[in-house]
């Protein structure tokens, strides 16, 4: 019997046509805290601006009523981009809910913009000329007020020793789809999250990380999460029609349409022309689709491609309660136990 894959979640707050944002908000809380129940290991919530599908703009304010209504599991941003931000202020929020909810925070941190553009734009705060491409620098000035490494004579050196939730702290994570990323990630000594639901080929990039990491003189080790898109029904077929409504979403997306997540029986007549057409719908991203003994065996043989230690698993459906039910089944497929989430990551071993 294989030993229990560490599990975790990664929630987008989808909009379901005919719902609500304030609907789909209300649904993360409760898969949060099914998740909570089930045993997963963290929950992380997304950041999406300016469209009608995904309703989490702002994973510092979901952050925390997700861990006040929940009890171990761990809870943070999958992820806040940065390029948005002061990296003081991202410094100062995280501070304070890890200060709230100790040992149960993490900051989840990409370079992504999470939207087009022209809303890129409107996040601005000085919109006189583009915001300059500084995510290195941004990165380590955040990771300085979070482990009080600034320079002496660094201008902001003293607002370290500020930071309203000392003396407890979130984990910080980077987050990529790139090998960018994994060189970024290993340089730094962080724990590094693969994107495999945008790039299925990231598997050379999670072996970068690692190989990288050993070349720096880390106190820690290095730790891997891959990122996978799956839903899991009660059999196959269900699993893959569930699956059209994030398949359509997301083919209207590339073509600059912004939709709501369609109910499964449009989506699949919007596929099936589609095919006829001669398109891909759904595009070449790895989904993983079936029964629990399906979706279980296609997890592990994708965590053992990265050699990750974690897989975090992001499912859009239409039903919310087919959303639950997807994570309960691979709950059970995976041996979690309930109630039994980690609050504390295991400690940092010698590199």
């Amino acid at each position: 019997m294989p030993e229990p894959l560490r599990l975790s979640i990664l929630d987008q707050s989808p909009i379901s046509e005919g719902s609500s944002g304030s609907q789909a908000l209300r649904n993360t809380i409760d898969l949060a805290q099914l998740a909570d129940e089930l045993g997963y290991h963290r929950y992380w919530v997304a950041e999406h601006h300016g469209g009608p599908m995904l309703a989490g703009p702002s994973p510092e304010a979901l952050v925390g009523p997700i861990a006040a209504a929940t009890e171990r599991i761990r809870v943070g941003s999958g992820g806040v981009m940065l390029p948005h931000y002061s990296p003081f202020k991202v410094a100062e929020t995280f501070s304070l809910l890890a200060g709230l909810y100790p040992g149960r925070i993490d900051l989840g941190l990409g370079r992504a913009a999470g939207t087009d553009p022209m809303t890129t734009f409107a996040l601005q705060r000085d919109r006189r000329t583009a915001a300059p491409d500084d995510f290195p620098q941004q990165l380590a000035e955040l990771l300085g007020y979070l482990d009080d490494s600034l320079p002496a004579d660094h201008p902001f050196a003293r607002l370290a020793g500020a930071l309203p939730g000392l003396p407890e702290r979130p984990e910080p994570w980077l987050l990529g789809s790139s090998q960018q990323s994994a060189i970024w990630a290993a340089e730094l000594g962080l724990p590094y999250a693969f994107a495999d639901f945008i790039n299925p080929k990231g598997a050379p990039a999670a072996q970068l990380y690692r190989e990288r990491f050993a070349e720096h003189e880390h106190a820690g080790r290095p730790r891997t999460a891959v990122a996978v898109w799956a839903i899991v029904a009660d059999t196959d077929e269900e699993a893959h029609l569930i699956a059209t409504s994030g398949r359509m979403a997301f083919t209207l997306l590339r073509q600059g349409r912004l939709i709501a997540v369609p109910p499964p029986e449009r989506a699949e007549r919007f596929l099936a022309a589609q095919e006829q057409a001669g398109d891909e719908p759904g595009g070449r991203r790895r989904a993983l689709l079936g029964a629990p003994a399906t979706v279980a065996a296609q997890l592990r043989e994708v965590v053992a491609e990265y050699g990750a230690e974690e897989a975090i698993v992001v499912c859009i459906t239409y039903e919310h309660e087919a959303r639950r039910h997807s994570y309960e089944l691979l709950a059970d497929a995976l041996g979690l136990q309930p109630g039994a989430a980690a609050a504390q990551d295991a400690p940092a071993q010698p590199a």
